[in-house]
């Protein structure tokens, strides 16, 4: 991978297995939306930054080297070998092969717990539209101002210090619904325990879990996301209605229960089934298998 910089952007050449549509549109982050010239812009790291692919080359634009060295490479997972990892998958079985095929270009975010946490937590039984709104409302209520792209002003995903200044009234005015209880309980918990929800990443998968799940809110299928995109934990398998469908497609009885979908997943798969279940789950979801 050759990488420079130049007017504003970072360029990528001969990078593999990266495809801002796989990668913002697989399920895995909310902050993310796609421009009218097929780019994508999000918000992350307190940053805002736009991604682009013009055949071999990725653009990020409106960052600098430094940035992309101390803060893009690790975000975008770019010292992982997803080529191998894809193999090892597809030679799991035809379906894997398929999924793979056809999300080649997925990458999982090493994303901000505190973030997926209460990103998550808004994510129970909503839309990724709502979802969306609600995020970008609580960033504009209460997250630092980062500054203005393309003449949109953007906002840093607010702190445990800074949402705890809202009153669960304000959480649920920035349209999170009946979660804003849950929002506020797990704020609030964050601040009194002196929580580093960042230091999960380096508790074991299990810790980890045990740990998100006394968070109000955050039951097995959340705690799952999080620890997935937001501590590196990829030997997890969150199953949320098309993950069910595309198991029951293709692995599974049509009556399993989730908790054992997730066991029959994580026992087939191993270290890599939180991968497995970004390929299958983009391909599921696309495709619309098991409807």
């Amino acid at each position: 991978m050759k990488v420079y910089e130049k007017n504003n952007s970072v360029i990528l050449e001969g990078v593999a297995d990266f495809d801002p549509k796989h990668i913002f549109e697989c399920g895995q982050c909310f902050r993310w939306h796609r421009q009218d010239d097929g780019s994508y812009t999000g918000v992350a790291k307190g940053k805002v930054i736009n991604v682009s692919k013009d055949n071999d080359k990725i653009y990020l634009n409106n960052t600098n080297l430094e940035d992309f060295n101390t803060i893009w490479y690790n975000y975008f997972d770019l010292g992982t070998n997803y080529t191998e990892i894809k193999n090892t998958l597809k030679n799991m079985d035809e379906y894997l092969d398929k999924a793979c095929e056809f999300g080649w270009g997925i990458r999982i975010l090493q994303q901000d717990g505190w973030e997926m946490l209460v990103s998550f937590i808004i994510s129970s039984n909503n839309r990724i539209p709502m979802i969306q709104k609600a995020i970008e409302n609580l960033s504009r209520k209460y997250g630092k101002f980062i500054g203005e792209y393309e003449g949109k002003k953007y906002y840093a995903f607010p702190t445990p210090e800074e949402l705890n200044k809202a009153s669960q009234e304000e959480i649920r005015a920035c349209q999170t619904g009946f979660r804003d209880k849950y929002i506020k309980s797990t704020t609030e918990s964050v601040i009194e325990n002196k929580e580093n929800i960042s230091a999960y990443t380096n508790l074991s998968t299990e810790e980890c879990i045990k740990e998100l799940t006394k968070f109000n809110g955050v039951g097995p299928k959340v705690g799952d996301c999080i620890a997935l995109f937001g501590m590196q934990k990829y030997d997890t398998f969150p199953v949320d209605v098309w993950v069910k469908r595309v198991m029951q497609e293709f692995y599974v009885e049509e009556d399993m229960s989730l908790p054992k979908i997730r066991k029959y997943a994580i026992d087939k798969f191993g270290d890599l089934a939180g991968f497995a279940q970004q390929y299958l789950f983009y391909y599921a979801r696309e495709l619309g298998i098991g409807r």
